[in-house]
């Protein structure tokens, strides 16, 4: 069974598709008769007895035609002497003429029957518009399934306990209002936190669309930032300083709109304004400079939002929804086990959804007790060879009326067909009425679908934060617990120090890449592990071990999950700075900020006091980052969520007047437009020929080849999709999913394939690829350039290992003695006019995390709000036998994009680590870190200060 086939363009063609799915104007017409049959069930009834009574008159006058026709063929001779057949002529006109009479008058009464009922269309097509909002979340997650018949129930249950109202408006509204809060309150509960504000504002946004107070186009733009198809002004940046690349470009997009026409030349006529309102904390409530404040809607204000301050998108749809649809649709409400129990019976399971960390065990315990069914509760956790023994339990307990609690359905997916079988044959005269099925499981695509929509699903998520990950951490302990050590103060305040690493750890990973490289799924058991070792440890040594204890938590109990490098430097970079002798005192800070000293020694109740002073919400240099990591990690938020909603959405009109299909020719006319060649390899081979003491030659034909593959690929693809968009080839999976990816200005999946590792949008990514031809044409046309700009290279790490080898070559050194050195070169790349002597200078790398100060020639705290800095130009010294610095560096990994994270490749390469750089620091280093080098800068690490070849926009 499959919720939604999917079926290729190749297969569409060759066969007749029947799609038995509900339409919405179908959808919409059942449910008026549901509404019609239960405001007003004489109107219905009597409607229902119009249809049957014309019914049996059409059915009656067709008899009388088929009697006169087979009399007519009967008949011999002169038909006027057929005595029969003029009598039932006769009969036929005097019927006919009293059908024609009742059907006129059942038509009278039919069309003012539909004119009342035509009064409940508003609910019915609300009604239609949320239950595809809410089907449309199973793309979101596989465990977002709901049935019609439990919409169908919702709907009608609303029906029933809205508050009636004699006026017919007040009532439509009541209905309305009633049905899509019960709804939201209902799909919340089966939701995960992350995607709660989303539904919230996808029906909002729905139901505006329905009103048609929302235009296609700027939904559109809102969601890619991407502009309907026109030639975008040369307004220049008008105030670079604050106006970013990525601010500017999206300005000009926004102009394009017919609502934000002329937005570019008002913007840069108002720049000051505009800079306060982009400095403003709370610019989702600043007013817009004039005259935009005045003359946009709200939701032409969040296209401004999106362009501006990024950041502030989700808290703007937050106050868009309460706006528009009520506030309570962005108070999600609480978790309720005995709510989730009301909507299940002895038929219908329910399905708790996990994410990492949760278990709702303890809940499902309690509420067993509270129901007086604990000595009739068990429980299974399924796993290779449960099934089996799983279903015994469910047999035994429909026979006694028992609760049964399968968990981790997620880990047994060879047993889900056998369970959804159980399910759909459940015997309704045999199944004990006190019998409850519970499941859990993580978000599957294996879970039953049919047990999904057919169950009451909800979600209990574990807390977040570094409070509330001290309070859980604490609130298992004992008094006796705290005290049993032999070294009570000194456990105490390590105990301290090792619940707040936890909840660091954990918490820091809500930043992304910026966090840890990886997200990688701590749990409580690390923490016990290392609470059971410290607890050893300071009872068989008579010091404190602080390096073993530092060493078996950091590389074995939480490092044996972490598999890149760089993150196991910041895990014990964090840790080093909590397990030290220091930490015994009072005084110490675990983090910055008055609120995170160690506490002083003190019983349980007294430590969870102090953590209960703690903000909800830490500062981002709790965790050592800057506060830009917080504008990071919002605008990461509002990306994620606009991506999310674009999925969602149907292959439309984009616009006023223009459909899916001009919209894409524009766009690929466009790209075509640009005239991208490929190379000439022969001419690059003869002009820059492999020798063997240039390696740059081999470098530039390697790239060459990898560019033409992914033009060729590009050109064909665009040329082909034209062809499918006027029906001249056939429309395949390949051509579909270009087509999609143009129309929600993504770079097609095919052009990743052959491409550089790339982050930006399409148009971004188009005018990057130019850049990237140009270089390389002008490195073909002109010779080796001086300074290269590193960001240009489809793979980087050869241009590295050919400029060291040269180096060697020419010095006759073997290549594995010699290392980068690396100097800071404050010049502009089109002030170099001459390359070095040995080695190479690279230019167009950016710097996140912090920025280059050219007064003291070394790292310094980025600028607020400024994420990324553009970084110097960097000269690559090859050096035979060099001993790395000690001090005075912060050793920087280089990255191609933002995601960080990379795998190794079939070449021993990352697909994204480039190499690492040597920044002059003035921060303190200390400690060993042998992996790169012996210095520690801990100030930068826990900054995750890094270097990119290339930025997300």
């Amino acid at each position: 069974k499959l919720s939604n086939p999917h079926y290729t363009p190749e297969a569409s063609v060759k066969v007749t598709l029947l799609n038995f799915t509900i339409t919405q104007d179908g959808l919409e017409d059942q449910l008026l008769g549901i509404v019609v049959a239960k405001e007003r069930p004489d109107l219905e009834e009597t409607k229902n007895a119009l249809v049957l009574s014309n019914a049996a008159m059409q059915k009656q006058l067709k008899e009388l035609q088929d009697e006169v026709l087979r009399l007519l063929s009967e008949a011999s001779g002169d038909i006027l002497d057929d005595e029969q057949l003029i009598n039932t002529l006769a009969q036929s006109k005097v019927t006919a003429d009293e059908i024609n009479v009742k059907v006129a008058e059942a038509r009278e009464t039919e069309v003012k029957i539909d004119a009342t009922r035509e009064q409940y269309r508003p609910c019915a097509f609300r009604a239609a518009v949320l239950f595809f909002c809410v089907a449309e979340m199973s793309q979101v997650d596989p465990m977002y399934q709901y049935s019609l018949p439990w919409f169908v129930s919702l709907y009608m249950r609303a029906i029933d306990d809205s508050e009636p109202a004699d006026v017919m408006g007040a009532r439509i509204k009541s209905l309305n209002d009633f049905f899509t809060y019960s709804l939201y309150e209902n799909v919340c509960r089966s939701l995960l936190e992350v995607h709660k504000l989303l539904f919230s504002f996808s029906v909002c946004v729905q139901v505006l669309m329905g009103e048609h107070l929302i235009d296609l186009e700027e939904w559109r733009f809102l969601l890619s930032v991407s502009a309907p198809s026109g030639q975008q002004t040369a307004t220049p940046n008008p105030d670079p300083a604050w106006v970013t690349a990525q601010i500017w470009t999206s300005v000009l997009a926004l102009s394009l709109l017919p609502a934000l026409k002329g937005f570019d030349v008002s913007f840069a006529a108002q720049v000051g304004e505009w800079q306060r309102y982009f400095d403003d904390n709370n610019a989702h409530h600043a007013k817009l400079p004039s005259p935009w404040d005045e003359r946009l809607s709200s939701f032409q204000k969040l296209l401004i939002l999106r362009c501006v301050r990024g950041d502030k998108v989700v808290p703007g749809f937050q106050d868009f929804v309460a706006d528009q649809i009520g506030q309570r649709f962005i108070e999600p409400p609480p978790f309720n086990l005995a709510a989730s129990f009301k909507e299940a019976t002895h038929l219908v399971p329910l399905v708790f959804v996990l994410s990492s960390g949760a278990d709702p065990m303890e809940n499902v315990v309690e509420f067993a007790a509270e129901m007086k069914m604990s000595k009739k509760f068990t429980s299974i956790s399924l796993g290779q060879g449960q099934g089996p023994i799983a279903e015994k339990l469910m047999v035994a307990s429909m026979e006694r009326g028992a609760w049964v609690m399968l968990q981790n359905c997620h880990l047994c997916i060879s047993w889900m067909p056998r369970l959804e079988a159980i399910v759909e044959q459940y015997d309704v005269d045999t199944i004990h009425k006190n019998y409850r099925l519970w499941l859990t499981s993580m978000p599957s695509k294996h879970f039953p679908v049919s047990i999904l929509q057919n169950s009451a699903k909800m979600t209990n998520e574990p807390p977040t934060g570094v409070k509330m990950n001290l309070v859980g951490s604490y609130m298992p302990l004992t008094d006796e617990y705290l005290s049993k050590s032999s070294k009570p103060r000194e456990f105490k305040k390590l105990l301290f120090g090792l619940c707040f690493f936890h909840a660091l750890v954990q918490d820091r990973r809500k930043f992304g890449p910026i966090g840890f490289n990886i997200r990688y799924e701590f749990t409580t058991a690390d923490l016990k592990c290392s609470m059971l070792q410290l607890e050893s440890f300071l009872d068989k040594y008579e010091h404190v071990p602080y390096q073993v204890l530092e060493h078996l938590t950091g590389h074995i109990n939480y490092g044996g999950r972490i598999t890149d490098d760089w993150d196991r430097r910041l895990i014990m970079t964090m840790l080093s700075a909590l397990m030290t002798e220091g930490i015994l005192s009072d005084d110490f800070q675990l983090g910055i900020g008055e609120f995170y000293r160690s506490p002083p020694t003190g019983t349980r109740s007294d430590y969870l006091s102090h953590i209960g002073k703690m903000p909800f919400n830490p500062h981002p240099s709790v965790f050592g980052l800057h506060e830009n990591a917080d504008i990071a990690c919002a605008q990461s938020a509002t990306n994620t969520m606009c991506e999310t909603l674009l999925s969602l959405q149907a292959k439309v009109s984009g616009g006023k007047g223009r459909s899916r299909d001009d919209i894409l020719a524009d766009s690929a006319k466009g790209i075509l437009d640009l005239g991208l060649k490929t190379f000439e390899l022969d001419e690059v081979m003869q002009k820059y020929p492999l020798v063997y003491t240039e390696s740059m030659n081999t470098v530039l034909s390697q790239e060459c080849k990898r560019f033409n593959a992914l033009i060729a690929t590009l050109n064909k693809s665009l040329q082909d999709l034209l062809k499918a968009l006027k029906g001249l080839v056939v429309m395949s999976e390949e051509l579909d999913n270009v087509a999609t990816s143009l129309f929600n200005n993504q770079v097609p999946a095919a052009w990743a394939a052959k491409a550089y590792p790339s982050l930006k949008p399409l148009s971004a990514w188009v005018a990057d690829l130019q850049e990237r031809i140009g270089f390389l044409s002008k490195w073909f046309l002109s010779g080796t350039p001086p300074a290269y700009w590193i960001s240009g290279f489809f793979f980087p790490q050869a241009f590295l290992t050919g400029t060291m080898q040269n180096y060697a070559r020419r010095a006759v050194i073997a290549v594995d003695t010699i290392s980068w050195s690396f100097t800071i070169v404050e010049k502009a790349p089109d002030a170099i006019s001459e390359a070095p002597s040995d080695g190479c200078y690279v230019y167009g790398l950016f710097l996140e995390g912090a920025r280059w100060d050219y007064d003291t020639h070394a790292l310094a705290e980025a600028r607020p709000k400024t994420l990324f800095e553009p970084f110097p130009i960097i000269w690559l010294k090859p050096e035979p036998n060099r001993t790395p610095p000690k001090t005075g560096v912060y050793i920087c990994p280089v990255y191609k994009t933002l995601t960080r994270a990379g795998t190794l490749s079939t070449t021993g390469h990352s697909t994204n680590f480039v190499l690492y750089v040597e920044l002059p620091s003035r921060d303190v280093c200390s400690g060993v870190y042998g992996q790169y080098a012996e210095t520690l800068s801990p100030h930068w690490i826990k900054r995750a200060v890094a270097l990119f070849t290339t930025l997300n926009y």
